[in-house]
C-alpha cells in the first residue's frame, strides 16, 4: 500500500517586518508541524524577504544557496520536515521571484524561478525564468509553479504531463482576486487529476491587503483543507492513488493530446 504524504500549508503573517522576523516566526511553528508527522512545508511566495516591499527588493535578494537556505536548512534538519519556500534570488546581475525546497537531510530538491510575471511591481525588478521540472520526495512526483504561473492551463498541464502528483504553488494573491483562489485553482487541480497546494499570505503588508484563503484541492477538485483570512496552518494528506483513479476516470491528459484543432 502506497504510504500517505502529509502535507502542511502554511498561511504566514503578511506583516512580518523582516526577513528575522520572518524566519523567527517559520522556526517558532516548525514544532507542531513536526508533531503533526507532515513531511513537508510550503511557504508563500517571497516569504524569505516579503512581497510588499519596494526597492527592499533588491537589498534583501540572496544568492540561492546564502544565509537564508543555510537557516532554513538547518530548520528543516531540525524539525525532520522539508521546507519549501519563496525568496528573492540574486543571480549575476538578475533578480528572480523564485522557490526552493530543501529536505530534512539538507538536500536541494527543487530551484524554481517564476515563469511568467504579472502586470505590476514584478515587473520592474524580476527577470522571467524558464523552464519547469519534477522532483520526487517520499515516492511522490512534485511540481512548483509560483502564483501567475498556475492560473495558465498550459502550465499545470505541462507539469501533469510530466508525471507530477502534486503541484505546489507559493503565491502572494490579493484579496480583490477571491475567484483564482476558491474556482480557478481546484479547477487546475480537477482539470489535471493531480493535488495541488496554494500558500498564500493572510494579512496587510505595507498598506497590500492578502487574500488568505490558501488551499490544498484534491485532483477530482474537492478541497482537502481551506485557510480563512488569517494566519494559519492547514494540512493534508496526499494519497497517490487518487491520483491514478482520478485521471482513469477523466482521461483529459491523454484525450487532449488527440484533439486535432487544424
Amino acid at each position: 500500500m502506497q504510504p500517505v504524504f502529509r502535507l502542511a500549508v502554511a498561511q504566514a503573517p503578511a506583516d512580518l517586518n523582516s526577513p528575522t522576523d520572518r524566519l523567527d516566526w517559520l522556526r517558532s511553528i516548525l514544532p507542531d508541524i513536526a508533531n503533526s508527522g507532515a513531511d513537508l512545508l510550503l511557504l508563500p511566495e517571497l516569504f524569505a524577504c516579503g512581497y510588499n516591499i519596494g526597492d527592499a527588493i533588491r537589498t534583501r535578494a540572496e544568492i540561492a544557496d546564502g544565509p537564508t537556505f543555510a537557516a532554513i536548512a538547518d530548520m528543516a534538519h531540525e524539525a525532520g520536515v522539508a521546507i519549501h519556500y519563496g525568496f528573492a534570488e540574486r543571480s549575476e546581475d538578475a533578480l528572480y521571484n523564485a522557490a526552493l525546497c530543501v529536505s530534512a537531510d539538507r538536500t536541494v530538491l527543487c530551484h524554481q524561478r517564476k515563469l511568467v510575471l504579472p502586470p505590476g511591481f514584478e515587473k520592474a525588478y524580476f527577470t522571467p525564468g524558464r523552464g519547469c521540472h519534477l522532483f520526487e520526495y517520499h515516492k511522490l512526483k512534485i511540481a512548483t509553479l509560483i502564483c501567475y504561473d498556475a492560473e495558465f492551463p498550459e502550465t499545470v498541464r505541462h507539469v501533469a504531463q510530466l508525471g507530477a502528483d502534486l503541484v505546489l504553488v507559493p503565491t502572494a494573491l490579493g484579496s480583490d482576486w477571491s475567484w483564482v483562489a476558491h474556482t480557478m485553482i481546484p479547477t487546475r487541480a480537477y482539470e489535471n487529476g493531480v493535488y495541488l497546494a496554494y500558500a498564500n499570505s493572510g494579512g496587510v503588508e505595507n498598506g497590500s491587503e492578502f487574500l488568505g484563503a490558501s488551499v490544498i484541492a484534491a485532483p477530482d477538485g474537492i478541497e482537502v483543507a481551506r485557510a480563512g483570512a488569517s494566519a494559519t496552518i492547514i494540512y493534508g494528506d496526499i494519497d497517490k492513488s487518487r491520483v491514478a483513479a482520478a485521471q482513469k476516470r477523466l482521461p483529459y491528459l491523454k484525450d487532449g493530446l488527440t484533439i486535432d484543432l487544424s
